[in-house]
This record gives structure tokens, C-alpha cells and sequence, in this order.
């Protein structure tokens, strides 16, 4: 097997436009060497993990597997590895979570079967991949090699790169692959029963602004409906943030106080995104701390409402502490809050209306009055237009589009 032509395969699959995140178990391990030896390896490897040992399998999956070597532990690796992918990417690219798992020959002589599976999974498909090995053909290395083969040309397969890479299987030895598509309304349905934690629906033409392209700029909201104001106050926080970044907007399918949203709810809201060229994340973490998590790093674009609430003890279990600990836990994967002025009981306050701790005050940056001020509700709009919106000319006559 020339090894150009798995430096030629692998260059392919780092121009194109994809991102993953490997776990491997039991083989493959070769794959990885020639991901990150060729240049370009940072546009395609966000992360790679071998959790060989039982207790490095166990605190990935978070539990003891039933069978390390099958093709439902590879699809779960995969998911699992999608779900790290999402946090891990630049925002709006297209990501990838792989999922290996094997019994390949080793020291002492094996009973069973010397096989594969492989699995990688996208937001809106899965590709698995099993493969039996001919017992006593190869050394461990030679069928390591094989197994990394599969694995680079199944990765390049789903970025659509049209090089093709000679496994070194043999006539006896035929691959069961098959493919799985999900539609829209199964993806959201795992996203609700948190299989998956988001979906980004990149909508926006626009680039990333300013110099930390990673870094997201995130209006939170339930968008029933999407206003003037929504779009407004981004924009007005965009120009505060210093290190810029990608602006888009989030729903969460889950409420902490409300039912969850229907499939159909979702894509209705999210309709009004598309319609504007917006982009929007849908999520299943109504918790700002859980939003940390899933967006490190990342402004959240809040009214000073939501502000108060934040730094109040009341929503702690009246507990101060438990207040300071849960915001400083989001202050450590570098999240801020841009606050614009709210109408609160009929006044309107800005962040320096609000008390917030000394030790979380570098968290919150003001959107000053003058840079953005606009006393409009979702709430407000339904009660005038007698319910929820539910067309393109109503969201557009919502943004100003109609007169």
C-alpha cells in the first residue's frame, strides 16, 4: 500500500470544509498518525481519544458497557464524539463524531473473532462499517493497518472526497456497511430527548466578526416572535464586544417553567431565522450554567431583567454561596454577558442599576441606552396580533419589512 496515496486521501479530506471529533478503542490507531502528520490536520481533528482501559471506557460512556466490540458501543462512541464535535467546532461548520471499536489480534491467542466496527455520525446521518478479519492472516500491526484504511476512507466518503484508498482486504473479507439518514423532525426529536445537545441552523451569509473567530456572540430566546428589538440588541452587542465573533441567535427546546417546544413549535421559530438569513442555535439547556457549558466561551446577550435574576440568591435556593459558585463555574470556561437596558416593573434599567458581586463584575458588560434602547416584548406582540405569528409577511412586518 503506497503511503502516498493515504497522504493523497488524507490532504483531500483537509481541504474540505469538515471537523471531527475520534474515539477509538482496540485498533485503528494508525489513522491517527496519518490525520495529524500530513499539514492541515487542525482544519479536520478537533480532538482525538483512545479510552483503552475498562475505566476510561467507563467514564466516557458513563457506564459499564455490555460489549466493548459491537456495532451499537461504535455508534454510541460516535455520538458521543458528534456531541463533543458541536462544542468544539467553529461556528456554522459541518462536524463529524467517529466511533471505533475492535478485537484485533494481540499476544495470546483469541477464541473469538478478530473484527471491527466503525461508526461516524452526522447531524443528519450515520455511517456504520463492520468488517471480520481472516483469523491468523495478519500480525497486529498489519491488521491495525487495515482497520485505519477502513477508517480513513469511510472519513473521507462522508466528506465527499472522491479518493479512494486500497484497504488490503481481501475477496473473503467484505465490509458490512450500510447508511442511515435522519429527517428534520428526527433530529429534533433527539435533540428534545437529549441525544444530541444542538443544532446550528447557519443561515447567515455573514462572516465572523473581529478577531476571535471561535467565539460566539448568542441572543437567547424564546423568538415568539422574532422582533426589531431581537435583531437590534445583537447588533448593538456586537459593537460593544471587543474580541467580535459570530452573532447568532438560540432557542432552547426545553423550559424550565413551561413544557418542552413541539418539533412543529421549533420549526416554526426557526423559520423566522431562515426567512432573514439569521443564524440560529437550537438547544435543549434552558440554564445559562449549562449553556457555559455547551457554548465555552461564548457572550450571551442578555436584558437587564435577566441580569437581575442571574446575581439573585432567590433562584439559588436563597443561598449566596451557591450563587457565586454557579456563576464563577461559568466565569471559568470564559463566558460574559452583554446586558442592554430592560423596562423591569415599568422602569427602565441598565447593568449599573443592577448590584452585582465584585468578583463577578468582569462577567457583565453594558450596552449602553444610547447605543441600543427599544421597549418591545414577544409578549406585547401576541396580545396585538391575538396569538402566536405564524407566516413570512407577519415576522417581516414584525422587523419592519412591511409597512
Amino acid at each position: 500500500m503506497a503511503e502516498s496515496a493515504i497522504r493523497t486521501i488524507v490532504e483531500s479530506i483537509h481541504s474540505s470544509p469538515t471537523q471531527a471529533v475520534v474515539y477509538l478503542s482496540g485498533g485503528a490507531s494508525q489513522s491517527l498518525g496519518w490525520l495529524m502528520s500530513v499539514p492541515g490536520a487542525s482544519n479536520t481533528l478537533l480532538e482525538a481519544v483512545v479510552p483503552y482501559s475498562m475505566i476510561s471506557m467507563v467514564q466516557l460512556l458513563g457506564r459499564v458497557p455490555n460489549q466493548h466490540c459491537s456495532q451499537s458501543m461504535a455508534n454510541e462512541m460516535a455520538l458521543l464524539a458528534y456531541n463533543r464535535a458541536l462544542k468544539l467546532s467553529k461556528p456554522g461548520c459541518a462536524v463529524f463524531g467517529v466511533g471505533f471499536t475492535g478485537t484485533l489480534a494481540t499476544s495470546r491467542p483469541k477464541r473469538g473473532d478478530h473484527r471491527f466496527f466503525l461508526s461516524i455520525r452526522a447531524s443528519n446521518r450515520i455511517w456504520e462499517t463492520s468488517v471480520t478479519l481472516t483469523k491468523g492472516k495478519r500480525s497486529r500491526e498489519e491488521e491495525d493497518k487495515v482497520a485505519s484504511c477502513v477508517l480513513i476512507q469511510a472519513l473521507a466518503k462522508a466528506c465527499q472526497v472522491s479518493e479512494t484508498l486500497d484497504s488490503g482486504l481481501t475477496d473473503s473479507e467484505v465490509p458490512n456497511e450500510s447508511e442511515t439518514r435522519f429527517s428534520e423532525e428526527e433530529e429534533l426529536e433527539q435533540l428534545i430527548d437529549g441525544k444530541i445537545c444542538f443544532k446550528i441552523c447557519p443561515f447567515s451569509k455573514a462572516e465572523s466578526y473581529g478577531s476571535d473567530k471561535d467565539r460566539k456572540i448568542i441572543l437567547p430566546g424564546s423568538f415568539n416572535p422574532l422582533h426589531d428589538g431581537h435583531l437590534k440588541l445583537l447588533e448593538a452587542a456586537m459593537s460593544v464586544s471587543e474580541a467580535g465573533g459570530y452573532p447568532c441567535f438560540e432557542i432552547s427546546a426545553l423550559n424550565a417553567d413551561k413544557p418542552s417546544l413541539t418539533v412543529t413549535e421549533i420549526k416554526d421559530r426557526v423559520k423566522q431565522f431562515e426567512v432573514l438569513e439569521k443564524t440560529v442555535i437550537v438547544s435543549n439547556q434552558p440554564f445559562f450554567y449549562k449553556k457555559a457549558e455547551l457554548f465555552p466561551g461564548s457572550s450571551f446577550v442578555i436584558g437587564a431583567d435577566t441580569a437581575a435574576r442571574l446575581v439573585n440568591p432567590k433562584y439559588y435556593e436563597g443561598s449566596h454561596k451557591r450563587m457565586l459558585e454557579v456563576l464563577g463555574d461559568c466565569k471559568q470556561t470564559g463566558c460574559k454577558f452583554l446586558v442592554g437596558g430592560r423596562n423591569v416593573d415599568g422602569v427602565f434599567k441598565v447593568l449599573d442599576d443592577l448590584e452585582i458581586p465584585k468578583d463577578l463584575s468582569t462577567m457583565f458588560t453594558s450596552i449602553p441606552a444610547d447605543t441600543f434602547r427599544m421597549d418591545i416584548s414577544s409578549t406585547e406582540l401576541r396580545k396585538n396580533q391575538g396569538g402566536v405569528i405564524s407566516n413570512a409577511e407577519a415576522w417581516k412586518k414584525n422587523i419592519g419589512f412591511c409597512s
